[in-house]
């Protein structure tokens, strides 16, 4: 399925790549298979958390990178070789890779295994070039030299 998103850049400036990310996102969940599954999570105005349940898997087994935007998370077992016979074997042990794109200045800070739960701390931080501020309106009337005030107010 094709999303046509011509309306949204008539009205924005700087999102071309939103595009790519939504069909890279679309494409993502025919494929993923739900290995291991995870939550994302809120915490407040400025940090998110992701869990994912990483059961049987040890901080030696996993790896947690973040390159150019895209944070990775694979776990990889060592093969194991046993005498037993299982007779239903339902706790997944396989490897696997789950990504996920962050947001411009997303920063990951932290990665904890916790009774097989990987919880990653990410963090917003906006610089302050970006934050809003107040741009001064002045009128046309010429100025006296001198008269002129050149700074701007921060809001």
């Amino acid at each position: 399925m094709k999303i046509d998103l011509t309306p949204l850049y008539a009205n924005t400036v700087g999102y071309d790549r939103f595009g790519s990310l939504l069909d890279a996102a679309m494409n993502t969940e025919r494929q993923g298979g739900g290995y291991p599954p995870y939550d994302i999570e809120l915490v407040n105005e400025n940090r998110y958390a992701i869990t994912l349940a990483v059961a049987g898997f040890s901080e030696a087994e996993i790896d947690v990178q973040v390159e150019k935007g895209v944070l990775s998370v694979r776990g990889k077992r060592e093969a194991q070789t046993s005498d037993s016979r299982y007779l239903h074997r339902g706790i997944a042990t396989r490897s696997f890779e789950r990504k996920f794109n962050l947001a411009d200045h997303v920063e990951v800070t932290d990665a904890r295994l916790d009774n097989g739960l990987l919880k990653i701390a990410l963090v917003r931080e906006i610089p302050d070039a970006m934050k809003p501020r107040r741009i001064p309106v002045v009128g046309s009337q010429p100025a006296l030299e001198g008269d002129v005030d050149t700074t701007v107010d921060k809001a």
